[in-house]
């Protein structure tokens, strides 16, 4: 009678073995983790872009409200230093839009936020500053300066 003969290859272990499921658990595990992390930074960057587009339409709500007084503009009424503190609403028209538009700032921006109004020979430069340690993790102060002709 003869023995069976087994070959060398059957005796061998087949699939996959614990060390190759832990290595592969592992790359999926940085790979995720890297995914959380730039996911992060994204969101981060949108809400900075998101406040640089508040200070650009709130920029030019001040020269739209400006260029409907053209006359006060001109003279350089609504020239305003750079100031966080919210002015008196005053009984004057440009009094009532420097106080909504710093107004506007504050509650868009954050507490922080200040702007200031330069206008010189019917050339106006509006500027909004305001806190972004948020988007950058440092101390940054971000500006945006808008200059138009009334």
């Amino acid at each position: 009678m003869k023995r069976p003969t087994h070959s060398l290859a059957s005796n061998r272990q087949s699939g996959l073995s614990l060390i190759e499921v832990l290595i592969a658990v592992l790359i999926l595990g940085v790979g995720l983790l890297g995914i959380a992390a730039m996911q992060a930074v994204t969101l981060r960057n949108s809400q900075s872009a998101f406040d640089r587009t508040q200070a650009t339409v709130l920029s030019y709500a001040m020269l739209d409200a400006m260029r409907a007084n053209a006359t006060a503009a001109r003279a350089n009424s609504y020239n305003l230093g750079m100031t966080c503190d919210i002015p008196g609403a005053g009984t004057t028209l440009v009094e009532q839009d420097r106080s909504i538009w710093i107004s506007s700032i504050k509650e868009t921006m954050g507490d922080t936020a200040c702007g200031s109004i330069a206008c010189a020979a019917s050339i106006c430069t509006i500027t909004i500053r305001w806190n972004d340690t948020r988007a950058t993790g440092g101390d940054a102060n971000e500006t945006l300066t808008t200059t138009s002709r009334i």
